[in-house]
């Protein structure tokens, strides 16, 4: 019974919060290992049904809003070309570790591309919520990471779609596929600076409970599906729907008004549905190739994101920091396993083992960005 799963859900993921920062680590640690406790691979309690799914998809489509309401514009366009380097060096060492560590395992060339571009995607939705936790979402290092992610989430879905076309016979126009991608940006703008103020304005003047508020919902939702149209993730069109709101006079009390509907009941389901994905059958004799992609993973993105950081100026804890705010791949990663899967270019015995490979660099961001970052005022 859905009612039973959400009182497990809020009540588990709070009190592994809480033990979480008892601990001295970030809160959403916690609330993605119980996560794995409550699902299929250990208790069986909670499991990935169409309606979690839901609510895990609006909490994060919520979470990465918020981000864009507490983003300063200015300091996203001053970061511009660090965000550049982190995302680039972020991409090139997950493929190249990606494709060699792939053909060590004996995998074809196509099936290695696949996985290099698998392991360069990147989800940063766990690590703004570290970020927030710590205080350094709006900072230069925070400005930084989101514009990676941003750049990071274009670029991984061209190359995913030059490297299906061609491995794969897939009818996709590079030209089409960038064209959409620009198109995005155009209109998204055009929208942030005449559309989006005029329509909370005409919403905040109706004589209605929380007009304004369900006004700000009603974009940050129709970004999401705009982008998601246009072939790019519905977070990125969230965060673009937050940073077009913030620049009005209602992002106060919009943003005062959506965090509790956010963290009171949408973003628990999407901590607890990351470790639902876990599922430890069958991935006895897979051991040694998990630990191996683990550590692949974890070192390509921290290494090529934090030399990116560095080369763009930022201090050597700074740049650590940003590289290990690049680790978490996250949903996105799941989502390209899935199209791998289905098409044939992540073969079936390993698509388990590529899912645990992205719940441990999930796992792995919220400690190291404590321990780089620290708390800050």
């Amino acid at each position: 019974m859905f009612i039973v799963q959400i009182i497990i859900i809020l009540l588990a993921t709070k009190v592994a919060g809480q033990l979480s920062i008892r601990l001295g680590q970030p809160s959403v640690l916690g609330k993605i290992i119980v996560g794995i406790i409550l699902g299929p691979a250990l208790l069986g309690w909670v499991h990935d049904t169409e309606i979690v799914s839901i609510f895990s998809q609006i909490g994060v489509l919520l979470l990465m809003f918020l981000a864009g309401l507490e983003t300063n514009l200015k300091d996203l366009n001053r970061n511009l070309k660090a965000a550049s380097l982190v995302a680039i060096g972020g991409i090139i060492a997950p493929i190249i570790g990606g494709y060699i560590g792939s053909q060590y395992y004996g995998l074809s060339v196509s099936e290695s591309i696949f996985i290099g571009l698998l392991l360069s995607a990147t989800s940063v939705s766990i690590s703004v919520q570290t970020l927030k936790e710590l205080g350094w979402l709006n900072s230069k290092e925070g400005s930084t990471l989101l514009g990676a992610a941003v750049l990071d989430d274009i670029i991984v879905v061209i190359l995913m779609a030059v490297a299906m076309s061609f491995f794969v016979g897939t009818d996709v126009s590079i030209g089409l596929l960038i064209g959409k991608k620009i198109l995005f940006f155009i209109l998204i703008i055009l929208a942030s600076k005449w559309l989006v103020p005029k329509f909370i304005q005409i919403f905040s003047k109706f004589k209605v409970t929380e007009g304004a508020l369900s006004a700000g919902l009603i974009i940050c939702f129709s970004f999401a599906y705009f982008a998601e149209y246009l072939g790019i993730a519905g977070i990125i069109g969230t965060f673009f729907a937050g940073i077009a709101i913030a620049q009005t006079r209602f992002k106060e009390e919009i943003e005062h008004k959506v965090e509790p509907i956010a963290y009171g009941i949408f973003v628990p389901f999407f901590f607890v549905s990351i470790g639902l994905a876990v599922s430890f059958d069958g991935i006895g004799n897979q051991v040694g190739l998990i630990v191996v992609f683990s550590i692949i993973a974890i070192l390509s993105k921290f290494l090529g994101s934090g030399i990116g950081a560095r080369l763009s100026g930022f201090q050597m804890r700074s740049s650590m920091g940003i590289g290990a705010g690049m680790i978490s791949r996250g949903e996105v990663a799941l989502i390209l396993a899935a199209m791998g899967l289905e098409s044939g270019l992540l073969p079936t015995e390993y698509y388990t083992a590529m899912i645990i490979v992205v719940i441990v660099t999930t796992l792995v961001t919220p400690p190291l960005l404590k321990i780089f970052f620290g708390n800050r005022d």
